[in-house]
């Protein structure tokens, strides 16, 4: 069994993973939940709203991660493919990932995934896995583009149980990060949101475009086919796609 720590409230369960994880010598895959976050991040710092108790927010310890930092977006295509296996095993339709690792059904989101990097001296990487998945809310009125699990299946999940599951789901590909990465990417490529569908972009300067996702470059960028016929590459942030 994987450690699980419980936490009432913090202010961010990744937060409280690294401080932890300097202060004490933890387990591997040690997991933190929270009942309420009150400082969620998403990517870029943004922000991570959620209803407390009904979803689940958590963050996982993987410890000594033996990885090329130009191969670091491997391990978002891994957690991607890991919260993906658990959906497909539960059945939950029309599931796909959204560049770079957020989890969609539909043109809904259900869950961020938050990956942060501390290397060690001697070149590993102690790695900190957040999740905030979306399980049992229902009210998204001011989150349009917000789904839950609940509002897809009608059924209440507990939240421990799901944290256990997506622990599992990512110490296994983890594994498979290790002895074959291209197996996960092609996973991660079949599974992504709006590939080879015409697609409404803005860019930082608030530039609206028409844009075709054709794949994630190894780095993690973003290949848009333009209207000219141009492929643009895209970092994190440099674009958004719009619903």
């Amino acid at each position: 069994m994987m450690p699980i720590i419980k936490l009432d409230a913090t202010d961010s369960t990744n937060d409280y993973l690294k401080l932890l994880a300097k202060e004490t010598e933890l387990e591997n895959y040690t997991i933190v939940i929270a009942n309420e976050q009150t400082k969620g991040k998403g990517q870029m710092g943004a922000k991570w709203i959620s209803e407390p108790g009904k979803n689940l927010t958590m963050s996982i310890l993987i410890k000594d991660v033996q990885i090329n930092y130009q191969n670091i977006f491997d391990l978002n295509v891994a957690m991607s493919c890991a919260l993906m296996r658990v959906l497909f095993m539960m059945n939950i339709p029309d599931t796909t990932i959204k560049w770079p690792n957020d989890i969609m059904s539909g043109t809904k989101k259900m869950a961020g995934i938050l990956i942060e990097n501390t290397i060690k001296p001697d070149g590993s990487i102690n790695v900190v896995v957040g999740i905030g998945f979306n399980l049992n809310q229902t009210n998204f009125k001011n989150l349009p583009q917000a789904t839950s699990l609940q509002c897809i299946t009608g059924k209440t999940y507990i939240v421990e149980e799901m944290a256990i599951l997506f622990g599992a789901s990512i110490k296994l590909f983890m594994t498979a990060l290790s002895m074959d990465p291209k197996s996960l990417w092609k996973l991660y490529d079949g599974a992504l949101y709006k590939k080879n569908y015409p697609s409404p972009f803005e860019d930082k300067q608030g530039n609206r475009f028409m844009g075709v996702i054709k794949k994630v470059t190894p780095e993690g960028k973003l290949e848009v086919l333009l209207k000219d016929g141009n492929k643009k590459h895209f970092e994190v942030k440099e674009i958004k796609m719009l619903y």
